[in-house]
């Protein structure tokens, strides 16, 4: 994983690189969120067989070959040309799911149609509600199987570097940023110009009427923010109402939410920081886990992202009580390698990495694995939150 992020820096320009990489003001929240994956140790079963070891198992009803999904993310078509798409295919041939992000730049009706596998839609609420219902009813017709509502990005965060880059959207270069796109040939050509000569420049394919604008026009006046510092536990009823399957809440850190989230129809939560990409100083979603898992006690499906980068930090995630992990910016550097088979290339080494790790621990499926396989003070630690917090 570390050398497929090296090359993806070298190859994309700075500043989108740096969108996709860091987190927010002094990058504290995302390096604390490999960090906590590094204090967790694991003991090891001895003399099992793990001859027949497997990685398979279900997230939210639907078979997959390891408990892993692509995370949302607003950048893929940024890195590769149709990159969603690229990405979304890479998910299917793994056997893993997709999700789409509202501010994508490949809509709902084609990923349904083209990536195949499962897929999963999320939901950014605009203040102006039916904006919102009108993605859902579009996901929904669409055959998409699971909606994750994200709920920690009340404002628009506090990334500073973006600034520093000359990078953001509305994307209007100025001479730094301009200087960094010519440094990057392969990318200038290989994605921009590719877009411009075949669909034109990149657009926000699932915004609504005269909202659906390239990522170079509008200002943030006539560009509805997806920013919405008004919502509330009603509209996660309302989506209930709305939605006809899986309903997932994503951005939880606290026990009391995700048991509200329950109460109001949700069938899972997804234990997140955003990646540390809002609230620099949040807590590292893998310490917040345990508490929550025991709250939900096996109410909803509990997943968690946030620093996911090894086989063994998806086992740590799966014995704290998590049933899957999100993973995002692996994912999008394996595409700006090489598309469909450079994210393909990332899932498959996570996936050898887990069933190398299954076979350490003496846990030759998924459901054995528990939270006797963590080591000392990080499950006494675990153990003490869990405590506390009932």
């Amino acid at each position: 994983m570390a050398d497929v992020r090296d090359f993806a820096r070298r190859r994309l320009p700075r500043g989108i690189f740096e969108f996709i990489d860091r987190g927010a003001e002094d990058d504290v929240a995302s390096a604390e969120n490999r960090e906590a994956f590094r204090r967790i140790k694991l003991t090891t079963r001895g003399l099992t067989d793990v001859s027949k070891r497997s990685a398979a198992t279900t997230l939210l009803g639907s078979p997959v070959s390891m408990p892993v999904a692509i995370a949302p993310t607003g950048a893929a078509g940024l890195v590769w040309v149709r990159g969603e798409l690229e990405l979304a295919r890479a998910a299917a041939a793994a056997g893993v799911p997709f999700t789409l992000a509202t501010r994508s730049m490949t809509s709902i009706e084609e990923i349904a149609e083209k990536a195949g596998g499962t897929n999963w839609f999320q939901l950014y609420v605009w203040a102006d509600r039916s904006m919102s219902w009108a993605l859902v009813d579009r996901a929904a017709a669409a055959g998409f199987q699971a909606l994750f509502v994200t709920v920690d990005v009340p404002v628009t965060p506090n990334r500073e570097y973006n600034k520093r880059n000359g990078f953001s959207l509305p994307f209007d270069p100025g001479p730094r940023a301009m200087l960094d796109l010519a440094l990057h040939p392969r990318w200038l050509l290989g994605v921009m110009a590719k877009y411009l000569i075949t669909t034109g420049m990149p657009r926000y394919e699932n915004q609504p009427g005269e909202t659906k604008l390239t990522i170079t026009q509008g200002g943030r006046e006539n560009l509805p923010s997806a920013r919405n510092d008004n919502l509330t536990w009603d509209d996660i009823r309302e989506l209930r109402r709305r939605w006809p399957r899986a309903l997932v809440v994503k951005g939880i850190l606290r026990r009391e939410d995700a048991l509200r989230a329950i109460e109001c129809g949700a069938d899972g939560v997804v234990v997140s920081n955003h990646g540390g990409r809002c609230l620099d100083a949040a807590v590292a979603p893998i310490d917040a886990l345990p508490a929550i898992a025991e709250a939900v006690g096996g109410r909803a499906t509990v997943l968690m992202d946030g620093g996911v980068r090894r086989g063994s930090d998806v086992v740590k995630a799966l014995a704290l009580g998590a049933s899957g992990v999100l993973m995002g910016r692996p994912g999008l550097f394996g595409t700006a390698l090489a598309g469909e088979a450079g994210a393909r290339h990332v899932l498959d080494l996570l996936q050898r990495e887990l069933l190398t790790v299954l076979a350490q621990i003496g846990c030759p499926t998924i459901p054995e694995i528990g939270p006797d396989i963590i080591h000392g003070l990080a499950r006494a630690a675990a153990l003490q939150v869990v405590r506390e917090s009932s």
